[in-house]
């Protein structure tokens, strides 16, 4: 899910966090030149989900192959929590002092959707398609990218080379802290500016294009996002701290009533076309919010701290249908996640983490509400070469209800990750 598999999250992530691995580079005579650069990872995993509580509204451990709610257990050969990633890039010859450079990141998994033979849908998705001009004046970037609000946030967690909670999603990759500690930040088309680095600092902001805030689907406003981090190096150590926001608009229909169409339910039974009362005819909502972090290494010693926080933001898919209650009213949302990693030896490194996503109640929410989802996780990763590692997990997750009632989850997961 990523500087990162995806601009950030595999551009970026895969540099700081991977092992040491050469981008292939041809070209170059004529100043132009052609690289490559990406991973491929594939997991074994276990899950074993508890009963889902009756009537509850919410909930992301996922697991129920048989839409029962019943107790399961499943086991999965997929990706983890990143896809497969390959970036193609393409570098212009400098001028006039400004580099510029196109990126083409693709990011397919490798398991098919759910129990399917031949069911191939989570190939492929373009998670980058964009250009920078970087120079003295900083980067302008325009095209598809990963958003900037919680994206250090998800860079950082150490199941991003992982699993994590499995989630509900089949045919694509595991959540591993998404809904458990902080929210995905996902790829939009964007265009951006960042400033140089100003003595360890940089700004960031971006005008995005624009997402439904639940219901509300009406959207005139541009979704802003922005994010200042700090970063520098001492002697034994290193050290970075960021902040991140996001604000954006929607607003619902005029009209005073919906068609609903015909609807086939789960039990074969089918639902007549009917007409029901709208939601908030002609209101607005505001989706807004907050996100820091504080990353320290000291030796082989790292520790992290994140958290976010805001309204109509969402439990799990950034400003998602459960940013809003039925009614159409804006939820607050926070969460955060700990972290503690330790380099045993140079090719051993031990890490545990444990984070929360919650829901506060709105509008016409009542005890079936989804209030709070908490993960923790225990990995060892085993660096065989500076570009394969060998990576094992043991997730807890848990959902819980404003009623008291829970659903627990028991994962483990073994896999492997190739880096170029």
């Amino acid at each position: 899910m990523q500087k990162k598999t995806i601009t950030m999250l595999a551009a970026l992530a895969v540099a700081a966090i991977a092992p040491s691995a050469q981008a292939f580079e041809i070209g170059g005579a004529n100043g132009w030149k052609f690289s490559t650069d990406g991973f491929l990872n594939v997991f074994a995993t276990y899950e074993s989900v508890g009963t889902r509580p009756t009537g509850v509204i919410g909930g992301s451990i996922g697991g129920d192959q048989t839409g029962t709610g019943e107790s399961q257990q499943q086991f999965r050969v997929r990706t983890g929590l990143l896809p497969v990633g390959v970036g193609l890039n393409i570098q212009a010859p400098r001028t006039n002092g400004v580099d510029y450079a196109v990126r083409l990141g693709l990011y397919p998994q490798v398991q098919n959707n759910g129990g399917s033979r031949t069911d191939l849908s989570p190939n492929i998705d373009f998670r980058e398609i964009n250009m920078t001009a970087t120079g003295d004046f900083g980067q302008v970037l325009a095209g598809r990218a990963i958003n900037l609000y919680q994206a250090k946030n998800i860079l950082t967690d150490m199941t991003l080379f992982g699993a994590g909670v499995i989630g509900p999603v089949n045919n694509g990759p595991t959540m591993g802290h998404i809904g458990y500690g902080y929210l995905y930040p996902n790829f939009g088309a964007q265009i951006r500016y960042t400033t140089p680095d100003l003595n360890g600092v940089k700004v960031a902001f971006s005008v995005n294009d624009t997402n439904d805030i639940g219901a509300a689907t009406i959207r005139n406003v541009p979704r802003l996002e922005t994010e200042i981090s700090y970063g520098t190096v001492f002697t034994g150590g290193k050290f970075q701290t960021w902040l991140s926001g996001i604000y954006q608009q929607a607003s619902f229909s005029d009209a005073e009533f919906v068609t609903v169409p015909v609807t086939l339910n789960p039990d074969g039974s089918i639902t007549p076309e009917h007409v029901v009362p709208a939601v908030r005819p002609g209101g607005h909502v505001t989706s807004l919010g907050g996100a820091g972090g504080v990353q320290l290494d000291l030796g082989g010693l790292q520790l992290l701290t994140s958290c976010y926080g805001g309204k109509a933001l969402g439990m799990l898919g950034m400003q998602g249908a459960d940013a809003l209650s039925a009614d159409g009213k804006e939820r607050t949302n926070w969460g955060f996640l700990n972290q503690a990693t330790y380099q045993i030896t140079p090719v051993v490194k031990l890490g545990l983490n444990y984070g929360q996503s919650r829901a506060e109640l709105a509008g016409n929410d009542t005890e079936l509400n989804i209030q709070k989802q908490q993960a923790a996780v225990v990995a060892v990763t085993y660096n065989v070469n500076k570009f394969v590692q060998v990576i094992g997990e043991y997730t807890w997750a848990q959902d819980r209800w404003f009623n008291g009632a829970t659903q627990d989850a028991n994962i483990g997961a073994l896999g492997t990750f190739i880096y170029w």
